[in-house]
């Protein structure tokens, strides 16, 4: 992912440091679990923890003849350790330490991925309650439908992340996992209780059965994931994105102090931030896509997953992260316009309340069809020629005789349709 996506906290664990710092880790832990084993030396192992280190410079200098890094990787290990170096990466080959050490990365940043979730939900829940009652339209195919609220807009979002929130943590569980079985998975080289020793220090649990590698279908999911929550950021993005339009505005994304919207016109206020998110969103779904292909690999392994891999799961997390970060932002400081909301419940000039004279209609007797010919007469008037929908069921000979003034008073009422409001609420918030 490139810098600009990029947040701290998540770009460490996708950076050499982290990574050559778990590998040696995980070498460092295999000794010890040989030497509990009695396979080699404990003296050497105390010898070897003193004076193992690595050098990435030299590493990338040394992968640059091998043409393999982990061979690099020990080679360079070895440099600093000298003699007992002959013990190291005893009986190991490298995917146990690639995978091994990407369960450790993936847990840590599903981890964060998790923790801006939890805050995410935080903040829609707040927001939600705060516009509970706020009364705006309610769209379908882009044309006004019925009123709803603000708040229930949000509460839906939230009850949304709430599902993937368990994902995410599914996710995580699912990824932490590490494998140190030697070359095709047979423990021919290596003890399981190595891999165990190892994987119980890491906060990892062992995989069940490996090949070379970990079965790729954990990361699909683990992408899949993402993705979907990526995808549901999205949107919620989309959203706002039509409600920023000039001709609705009813909310807004933040515009901070000294921003600019536009090199050419001044006036401009775009919803930047959501249409970054919904770009951000795509590449999710592509690396999911290429987590998939990633499955399906010859025999016990080959290396066709490892190049897409180096990309798409430090970008994936990364992207969310920034993804997360960012609509955390936008929430918090979404600018909401209740004036212009009712401004634009009342465009149709009352078309928004036919199913509810459609409704009584059919109280009073009238079969559905006949009652529905009536109004749908009455709001293609409205629709037409920009009338008061009221006014025309009043003067309809047919709709006429079944109402008065006072009745479509009492059925042209907001306050109907925030009723079930806070049983809503608590079914979600609850």
């Amino acid at each position: 992912m490139i810098e600009r996506y990029s947040l701290p906290e998540m770009l460490k664990i996708w950076q050499d440091e982290f990574k050559f710092k778990t590998m040696l880790d995980i070498e460092i832990l295999a000794l010890e679990a040989l030497a509990k084993k009695g396979i080699i030396p404990s003296a050497a192992v105390k010898r070897i923890k003193k004076k193992a280190k690595f050098n990435i410079a030299q590493i990338k200098k040394i992968e640059e003849k091998t043409q393999h890094d982990i061979v690099a990787f020990v080679t360079n290990v070895s440099q600093y350790i000298g003699p007992d170096a002959k013990y190291l990466h005893l009986g190991l080959t490298s995917s146990d330490c690639l995978d091994t050490t990407l369960g450790v990365q993936l847990k840590q940043a599903s981890s964060i991925l998790v923790t801006k979730l939890e805050k995410l939900l935080k903040v829609l829940e707040k927001q939600s309650r705060k516009y509970k009652d706020t009364v705006c339209i309610g769209r379908t195919h882009g044309v006004h439908a019925e009123p709803t609220t603000f708040g229930l807009k949000l509460a839906l979002w939230y009850d949304e992340l709430k599902r993937n929130l368990v994902r995410l943590q599914l996710a995580q569980e699912e990824v932490s996992v590490g494998k140190v079985s030697g070359a095709v998975g047979t423990f021919a080289n290596v003890d399981p209780d190595v891999e165990e020793y190892i994987c119980r220090k890491l906060g990892l649990r062992p995989a069940k059965i490996s090949t070379q590698i970990i079965s790729r279908d954990i990361y699909a999911v683990f992408l899949c994931r993402v993705a979907i929550v990526g995808t549901s950021l999205e949107k919620f993005a989309t959203e706002i994105r039509h409600l920023q339009k000039t001709e609705v505005l009813e909310a807004e994304e933040p515009f901070a102090k000294g921003q600019k919207g536009s090199s050419a016109m001044p006036h401009k206020r775009n919803p930047v931030i959501c249409e970054r998110i919904c770009g951000l969103a795509r590449i999710l779904r592509g690396n999911a896509l290429v987590g998939l292909e990633n499955v399906s690999l010859w025999h016990e392994r080959d290396i066709s997953h490892s190049s897409s891999e180096r990309i798409i799961l430090p970008d994936a997390t990364l992207a969310l992260d920034y993804m997360l970060y960012k609509f955390i932002q936008v929430v918090e400081g979404l600018q909401v316009y209740p004036e212009n909301m009712m401004v634009n419940l009342v465009k149709t000039h009352g078309l928004i309340f036919s199913q509810r004279v459609l409704l009584a209609l059919m109280d009073k007797g009238l079969k559905r069809m006949k009652a529905y010919d009536i109004v749908q007469r009455c709001a293609m008037k409205t629709w037409k020629e920009g009338s008061d929908f009221k006014e025309n069921l009043l003067s309809d000979v047919d709709a006429a005789r079944w109402f008065v003034k006072k009745d479509l008073d009492a059925i042209f009422n907001l306050d109907y349709y925030l009723r079930n409001v806070d049983k809503i609420f608590f079914r979600v918030f609850k």
